[in-house]
């Protein structure tokens, strides 16, 4: 199965990062997106192709020291609880 998931616009409100962060947050993102829709799979409504606005914000709290690969896991299960299946939490 294939599923093509386009993010346009990801807003991170207060978290300071330099250009080459960016990369590397965005980097872990798209990985950790991919691993968990093949391993979760995706919703009813993602499935059949649904488009969404918004997916509904989430407050997360980051730790000080965070790298940004774990800043860029950490949005990518965030932003899974808004397309993924009702029983994503339970194989993260």
């Amino acid at each position: 199965m294939n599923v093509r998931l386009h993010i346009e616009r990801l807003i991170l409100d207060d978290l300071p990062l330099r250009g080459s962060q960016r990369a590397l947050v965005q980097g872990a993102v798209e990985q950790e997106l991919a691993r968990l829709i093949e391993v979760n799979g995706v919703g009813p409504d993602t499935m059949a192709g649904g488009a969404r606005a918004s997916v509904p914000h989430t407050v997360m709290n980051m730790s000080e020291g965070a790298s940004p690969v774990q800043l860029g896991r950490q949005i990518a299960q965030a932003v899974y609880q808004g397309i993924g299946t009702s029983h994503s939490a339970k194989k993260q």
